[in-house]
């Protein structure tokens, strides 16, 4: 079987913008802003080896995903 990439969300919540690891009950934080909300997010999975990050707008819909290093992007080019 092969391993699930590390991966956390940062999506809107009444209370600010979440991040959140898939399959989580709780949030891993919670800020007021969605670019404070990516910069933690970044943290948090650099710190934990690398990995995905979906960036989800106010409708739910994933807006941006960026890999994290040391994550392993799939794909050569730059962004």
């Amino acid at each position: 079987m092969a391993d699930r990439p590390n991966t956390r969300d940062v999506s809107k919540r009444d209370e600010g913008w979440a991040v959140t690891k898939p399959g989580a009950e709780r949030a891993s934080a919670v800020l007021p802003t969605q670019a404070e909300a990516v910069v933690r997010a970044k943290e948090i999975l650099a710190n934990d080896g690398g990995g995905e990050l979906r960036v989800r707008g106010k409708n739910g819909q994933v807006r941006e995903q960026n890999t994290v290093a040391p994550g392993n992007d799939p794909r050569r080019s730059k962004g």
